[in-house]
């Protein structure tokens, strides 16, 4: 039986979930399950759970083991689910097991923490993590990580390493990737996501250099224009895919940039005003204003007449 990798079953648009909190602050798994089966229902092409909108820095191991569970449950083989790991390489280790023990399909590998280090180091916390289990890794890049063409091609050539998700946003140093990948590690299935935060913004040209995956933060609100949009990438219809990014993306993108921490606070807003109580970030991340609140709920309204909802 020939196992299909992570890599080739990822399309779609791509589901980051946020963690659901009751009012106390713990977990609510009922919450979680609930958006999580909604995003699917909706069409998310994969789910990746416990990552950055879903506040990996403020869950327990146990939280986290729980969340993943309750992901690949809800996904029930429909859809991979992906989970995140991440702080230095020993607890990244324990945490990819956890996810492997409770089912998950493959690892986000989130930027070690703090620390930056030199490519070898960072090669060698990468290969560490992919042999610590049987799940597929992709690399995430962004902050602290910023690979070289050399590295990127050290990775793909590591068994268990699929992809690089670019949260730089350097086209010129992804486009040199991509070639030095594409030369030196000829035939290896290695995939690339447009990972900078609101990414429908630049995916018009992260799709030029022929990537075509992104994640959506969007898509856990607002899954019908999200949907829209990749719909419009993928057809080539341009008219649309600009209405949406003047009318939406670009305004929700300024707004994201008022308020530290927003890229996840205004997620989690999203979702409770499109009816469900997933509560409130942790700390240290705070809540957004309430006349930012306003603005975001006009902005909803805003793009959902855009898609006709």
């Amino acid at each position: 039986m020939t196992t299909v990798s992570l890599a080739a079953r990822l399309a779609g648009p791509l589901f980051f979930p946020v963690t659901a909190f009751h009012p106390d602050g713990s977990l609510h798994p009922d919450a979680y399950r609930a958006h999580v089966r909604a995003g699917i229902e909706a069409g998310a092409g994969a789910v990746f759970a416990c990552c950055g909108t879903g506040e990996f820095h403020a869950l327990t191991p146990q939280e986290f083991h729980t969340c993943v569970t309750l992901a690949v449950q809800e996904a029930a083989g429909r859809v991979p689910v992906v989970a995140g790991t991440g702080y230095g390489t020993a607890l990244a280790l324990d945490f990819a097991r956890s996810a492997e023990a409770a089912g998950a399909d493959g690892l986000l590998a989130l930027p070690p923490y703090l620390v930056r280090a030199e490519q070898h180091g960072l090669l060698t916390h990468y290969t560490q993590l992919a042999a610590a289990t049987s799940l597929d890794l992709i690399v995430y890049q962004r902050d602290n990580v910023t690979l070289t063409p050399a590295t990127a091609v050290a990775l793909a050539r590591t068994p268990g390493i699929t992809g690089i998700k670019d949260g730089v946003g350097d086209l010129g140093l992804l486009q040199r990737i991509i070639g030095a990948v594409r030369t030196e590690a000829p035939g290896e299935e290695f995939r690339y996501f447009n990972g900078l935060p609101t990414a429908e913004l630049t995916q018009p040209a992260y799709r030029a250099l022929g990537v075509d995956l992104y994640s959506s933060a969007v898509f856990c609100f607002a899954p019908e224009i999200a949907r829209a949009f990749h719909t419009a990438l993928a057809t080539g219809d341009r008219a649309t895919a600009d209405r949406l990014l003047d009318g939406f993306y670009r305004p929700l993108v300024e707004l994201r940039d008022r308020g530290k921490g927003y890229a996840v606070s205004l997620v989690k807003a999203g979702v409770r005003m499109r009816g469900l109580d997933v509560g409130e970030v942790r700390a240290p991340l705070t809540e957004p204003a309430p006349a930012h609140l306003t603005e975001l709920a006009a902005l909803i309204e805003r793009g959902l007449n855009l898609v006709g909802h």
